[in-house]
């Protein structure tokens, strides 16, 4: 059994007030193996990323690794990093309990959607990413990525056994009931167990990021665990038997027909 602490965290648009938040939950957390933060976690969403991105050895990500090593708890949590062509990555950094760095994943898919244009400060990430944390081997998913089947299936094939999907999704009109939907759409057609983790809402600021519904659903699609809209911190447990068991009663990614092509 591997100890999973969704931290449902509402976000500020300062870094230091945002680690404060974090070093609260993973007390809250103690005893976790792994603890999952939001998308942009060191920052919200706005234009003042371009100035409050930070590399990954700077003072929010070294703060984290801090966190991490005082608690003994792997940590995934989203950051903004600076970008070669003045943009920013949008990235999922994934920390071992010893604070060291595991893996980074840069957004692929960006949210130029709804009347929204993440690219305009965000460049896109072009690799997938799988890490082993905490005893499982994790894909890792960022929001808007969760609307492209191919990306978790690409991430199923390089050996996942978990998603962790983090995200800072946006309010609207059935917004919500597309996050759920996905997640669990994800979870079911690849027989995987997925930790979806967004922002709380943060009533100080009432610029529509942050849905809550962070949720840990299991190989069969049923939601094990749901967080409501407000923040809260939920310890649960992972079964990698429970993955054994799914795939042997539904067997789809066995059956996959690789070689059929669209005409």
């Amino acid at each position: 059994m591997t100890r999973v602490a969704l931290c449902q965290i509402p976000v500020d648009h300062d870094p230091e007030t945002n680690l404060a938040t974090v070093r609260d939950a993973l007390a809250r957390a103690r005893g976790a193996d792994l603890a999952v933060f939001p998308e942009a976690t060191l920052a919200r969403f706005g234009p003042g990323i371009l100035e409050t991105a930070q590399p990954l050895d700077g003072a929010f990500v070294t703060g984290l690794a801090e966190a991490a090593r005082e608690h003994g708890t792997a940590v995934i949590a989203g950051v903004f990093e600076p970008a070669a062509d003045g943009r920013v990555w949008n990235t999922a950094v994934a920390l071992r309990e010893d604070g060291s760095l595991a893996a980074a994943y840069r957004k692929i898919h960006l949210f130029d959607s709804f009347g929204a244009k993440e690219s305009k400060l965000v460049a896109p990430g072009d690799a997938p990413a799988v890490v082993e944390l905490a005893g499982l081997r994790i894909g890792l998913i960022t929001c808007y990525d969760v609307r492209f089947p191919e990306l978790a299936r690409a991430l199923v094939d390089q050996g996942a056994d978990t998603f962790a999907m983090i995200a800072a999704w946006g309010s609207g009109p059935l917004k919500e009931d597309h996050w759920t939907t996905l997640v669990r759409a994800r979870a079911i057609e690849n027989t995987t167990w997925t930790i979806a983790v967004g922002q709380a809402p943060n009533p100080a600021i009432p610029d529509g990021f942050g849905v809550g519904r962070s949720m840990l659903v299991d190989p069969m699609g049923v939601a094990r665990h749901d967080l409501g809209t407000g923040p809260g911190v939920l310890i649960a447990e992972i079964d990698a038997a429970w993955t054994e068991t799914a795939r042997a009663t539904l067997p789809s990614l066995e059956h996959r027909r690789l070689g059929v092509r669209r005409s």
